[in-house]
């Protein structure tokens, strides 16, 4: 399991043209599935993303997680970050799990994430989706799992 994070001012995303799921102030977080990943790469990614210190105190060092904020959070899958461009010009996505394993395990990431914290947002699996978003910092992190 991978994710790149960026921590965000305001993000949304839209599925034909009208707006499905939005957060201001916290994290858009892309997630992209491997075909060996399992419900335990979940329980891992959300407690790190929780945990994650990101957000600046007062002097400006990244002290403190979303949970500790309580910022929104929106999940966008994205099989893509399993693409491999070392060969040829043509992205590979073999190690990207197939629409049968991935989507039930970002349903259950999702579910999990919800379960869990408040306020979570993520978008529509295998929909072609606009992303709006104004990256913090910049920050922008990759945890892979």
């Amino acid at each position: 399991m991978k994710a790149v994070v960026q921590r965000v001012s305001q993000a949304s995303v839209s599925v034909n043209q009208s707006i499905t799921a939005s957060i201001d102030k916290g994290l858009c977080v892309f997630l992209g599935i491997h075909y060996n990943d399992t419900a335990t790469h979940s329980s891992w990614m959300i407690d790190k993303l929780l945990n994650l210190r990101v957000f600046p105190d007062q002097s400006g060092t990244m002290t403190y997680s979303i949970r500790d904020k309580g910022y929104g959070i929106l999940i966008i899958s994205q099989f893509t970050l399993y693409g491999n461009c070392q060969k040829g010009r043509r992205p590979s996505f073999t190690e990207a799990a197939p629409t049968t394993i991935a989507e039930p395990i970002y349903n259950t990431f999702i579910s999990m994430l919800s379960e869990t914290y408040s306020p979570s947002a993520a978008g529509i699996f295998g929909a072609n989706m606009a992303i709006n978003l104004v990256n913090d910092g910049p920050v922008t992190l990759l945890l892979e799992r």
